[in-house]
């Protein structure tokens, strides 16, 4: 097969040539599709990660990207030339030519994209926009370097605390954090209840926020931990929070910001999905949206999980829900704090459910096409939840499956752009999904002659 970027320079123009998002159908090819539009069939392959060009599935939707500006690579030109010369930097570079860090070669003869046609006339938003990614520290380079390149910041996911202000440190970080310094990430630590058992525990909250000597000791050891490992910014991620410890917890947060704020550290607090101020449950009472968002620099707020593990088969974050909890959410904290939770996973369930008996499989983006073409299935896609789903049968049972893909994501973006959030944050970055991110980049793109910021 040609290099992923052979035939760009050769691109025809049509006048429906700006469409980014096609949904296969049957008897399609990745060539046919490429001709229609008049892309390079190998960079239509690349970039939405189809293993050959047989393995399309009906239903299945693919990013197509159409240049606007491309620069054929002359002799002894450098990636700092080139950007320099159409006002742009690198990464603008690298982020819509990612098979630049694959080969690690730029080549003479070979065409970069400089600049990709905007989905819509008007779209393109503001940029730059903040996207941020939790990562665990066992992932794997390769998923985690197509991801990369379009990070805001790295949220490493994460460091626990014993009962008497000691850190549990993440075994491994240290590659993570030369990856994102190297690259210009921004690195923040990911401060959880974990316990030295290595779960997580809403016990461990209530101690901490009732007890002022803990939280000294915590914050100082988490100052020195930022100061050593050369962290930017550290983000708290408590989940059922104790409803009785609410307003504790809220003043634990404002007296932990203004230690970090004197060291010149920005803090941000996850949240999780709430619709309303008494929202019942012990996942949701004690989190109050409006306080923390006074005292935390941003937040993310944590939109998915609708479907999960132990229950019923449905989209992972449908994007009616979590419409609502972005209306509550800009009602309460200023949306230039706010970031959106995007899953970047989906579940496999098998049928029929059975509550308390059933446990959905997780699965990736592309794991999930993967798992059509392989079980001859067709994509559906749920116009209310605005989220992919399909059927399969295997061993005699059949499965359901809900997954993401580049129509839910771009929903999600356009979500972000409308309410003038302040960018998005992934849950997790483990998973390989890199029309995603080419998606985020053509959505919330840099015009030449601007800088990325």
């Amino acid at each position: 097969m040609a290099t992923p970027h052979t035939g760009l320079h050769k691109m025809k123009k049509r006048k429906d040539g700006n469409k980014m998002i096609y949904v296969v159908k049957a008897g399609d090819t990745a060539a046919s599709i490429a001709a229609e539009y008049g892309v390079s069939a190998d960079r239509l392959v690349y970039d939405n990660q189809i293993r050959n060009e047989t393995s399309l599935v009906v239903g299945q939707a693919l990013l197509i990207l159409i240049p606007e500006i491309v620069h054929q690579v002359m002799p002894g030109e450098t990636l700092t030339r080139i950007a320099a010369a159409y006002g742009v930097t690198v990464t603008d570079i690298i982020r819509n030519n990612p098979f630049i860090l694959d080969s690690g070669i730029l080549g003479t003869g070979e065409t970069l994209v400089i600049r990709y046609r905007p989905e819509e006339e008007g779209e393109g938003y503001e940029n730059p926009r903040v996207l941020n990614g939790y990562l665990y520290p066992f992932a794997e380079g390769y998923i985690i370097g197509q991801s990369m390149p379009y990070l805001t910041g790295m949220y490493l996911f994460s460091y626990g605390f014993t009962l008497d202000g000691a850190l549990i440190l993440p075994a491994g970080q240290e590659n993570w954090l030369m990856m994102a310094k190297t690259l210009g990430v921004e690195r923040v630590l990911v401060l959880t209840p974990l316990t030295e058992s290595g779960t997580f525990n809403s016990n461990q909250v209530s101690a901490l926020v009732n007890d002022p000597q803990l939280q000294e000791t915590l914050t100082q050891n988490l100052l020195e931990e930022m100061e050593k490992q050369g962290y930017g910014a550290l983000d708290v991620d408590f989940e059922f929070v104790p409803p009785k410890d609410r307003d504790a917890y809220v003043e634990f947060l404002r007296r932990l910001t203004e230690r970090m704020h004197a060291a010149g550290y920005p803090v941000s607090v996850a949240l999780v999905p709430k619709t309303s101020d008494d929202q019942q449950g012990d996942l949701y009472q004690g989190i109050d949206y409006g306080a923390i968002g006074e005292v935390a620099d941003s937040v993310l707020v944590m939109a998915y999980e609708w479907g999960y593990t132990f229950g019923p088969p449905m989209a992972v974050a449908p994007l009616d829900q979590v419409t609502r909890v972005v209306d509550y959410a800009v009602s309460r904290i200023a949306p230039a704090k706010i970031d959106l939770g995007i899953p970047n996973y989906g579940y496999d369930w098998q049928l029929p459910y059975e509550r308390g008996a059933s446990r959905a499989r997780v699965l990736g983006n592309v794991e999930a096409v993967y798992l059509a073409a392989r079980t001859g299935s067709e994509i559906q896609f749920d116009e209310q939840a605005l989220s992919p789903y399909f059927y399969y049968t295997e061993n005699g049972r059949e499965h359901m499956v809900w997954f993401e893909d580049v129509r839910s994501m771009r929903e999600r973006f356009r979500l972000i752009a409308r309410y003038g959030l302040r960018g998005a944050g992934y849950w997790n970055l483990m998973r390989p999904f890199r029309a995603n991110w080419l998606l985020w980049n053509a959505t919330f793109r840099t015009v030449p002659g601007e800088t990325a910021g």
